[in-house]
C-alpha cells in the first residue's frame, strides 16, 4: 500500500551510484540507513512556480511535511527515469517530460529510528494542467514561487522535508532559466 513501509526492494549503491544489490525498503531506512538509489521530481508550471506536496499523514516517515512534487525509489531493474515517471503518475496523477539535472548523496535522521541515506537523482519537468494526487500519498498540494521556497529554506522552516531543503539549496546555486529550458 502506498505510504506504508512495505517490503518492496530498493537498489543499494556505492558512493558513485553504482548498484551493489538490493534490500527491503524498510530495512534500508533502519539502523543508520544503507546507501540506496532514490529519485526526486520537481515540476514547474509555465510561470516558474514549483508544485509541492504535503506528505500524507499516513506516510511512514516525515508525514505532514511539505516536499518536492514527488519522490521515491526505483525498483530493482527499473530505469531511473522510468521510476520518476511512474511515481509522478502514482502520486500526482499526471505525467510530463522530465530530465535529470543533478544527483547528490545525503544522510538524514527522519525520526522514528529511520534514516534517509540516499543517492538521489533529481528530475525537473514543466506541466500546465491540474494534478490529481493520490490521497494516500499527498495530503495537499500547491504551486509556489521558487523564490518563496528559497526564502523559507534560508529561514530554516521546519515545515519542509529535510531532503527537499537540500534540493532547494542545490537549485539556488544553479541557473534556473537554464534548468527549465
Amino acid at each position: 500500500m502506498p505510504g506504508s513501509p512495505d517490503e518492496s526492494e530498493v537498489v543499494l549503491v556505492d558512493s558513485q551510484g553504482k548498484p551493489l544489490g538490493t534490500a527491503p525498503k524498510l530495512k534500508a531506512h533502519q539502523d543508520g540507513g544503507t546507501l540506496h538509489r532514490a529519485i526526486s521530481v520537481l515540476v514547474f508550471d509555465p510561470q516558474g512556480r514549483l508544485l509541492i506536496q504535503r506528505r500524507a499523514s499516513g506516510k511512514y516517515h516525515s508525514p505532514g511535511s511539505w516536499a518536492n512534487t514527488c519522490c521515491s525509489h526505483p525498483k530493482p531493474g527499473e530505469a531511473i527515469e522510468a521510476a520518476a515517471h511512474r511515481r509522478l503518475k502514482e502520486e500526482m496523477g499526471f505525467d510530463c517530460p522530465l530530465r535529470e539535472v543533478f544527483d547528490f548523496t545525503y544522510r538524514i535522521d527522519v525520526g522514528g529510528h529511520m534514516t534517509e541515506h540516499e543517492f538521489d537523482h533529481v528530475f525537473v519537468g514543466t506541466f500546465s494542467g491540474e494534478p490529481h494526487p493520490d490521497p494516500r500519498e499527498v495530503g495537499e498540494y500547491r504551486w509556489v514561487p521558487i523564490q518563496d521556497l528559497f526564502r523559507d529554506v534560508r529561514a530554516d522552516s521546519k515545515e519542509y522535508a529535510p531532503w527537499f531543503k537540500i534540493i532547494l539549496v542545490h537549485l539556488g546555486e544553479m541557473d534556473l532559466k537554464q534548468i527549465l529550458k
